[in-house]
């Protein structure tokens, strides 16, 4: 039997949901250690090899000032992914979606008011139309 066609609707959208988290926590994992391989690169350009040795902007070392900028970054990513996302993740969007769709709903009902008002069917002559 193909175990795809025995999963229901909500199944399918439980997994997709838990595969997309699990694609954020593996880039954040590959980030850490693109970072941790490229600070330790720096590092060895400048101490080790000389590159650029003298060039020291806001008075630190240059690959210090990279890393600790790169850092941010890194600090950033692994923020959404492990605060933004679950503040904001499927739940949050299902709530504003039926927020909004609610206020549309409230906005149509005003204006068919309106329009009724000012056009008001008679309820004969809507009987006595052919269909």
């Amino acid at each position: 039997m193909d175990s795809k066609k025995t999963i229901g609707p909500e199944i399918k959208e439980l997994y997709e949901n838990a595969h997309q988290r699990v694609k954020q926590k593996k880039n954040l994992m590959t980030h850490v250690v693109i970072f941790i391989a490229g600070g330790v690169i720096f590092i060895v350009l400048n101490v080790i090899i000389g590159y650029k040795a003298e060039f020291k902007p806001l008075g630190m070392d240059w690959f210090v000032t990279a890393i600790l900028i790169w850092l941010f970054f890194l600090i950033i990513h692994a923020i959404n992914v492990f605060m933004v996302n679950k503040l904001m993740g499927k739940a949050w969007e299902e709530k504003q979606m039926n927020r909004l769709v609610e206020k549309q709903l409230e906005k149509v009902s005003k204006l068919q008011k309106k329009v009724d008002k000012k056009h008001p069917i008679d309820q004969e002559e809507t009987n006595k139309r052919p269909e």
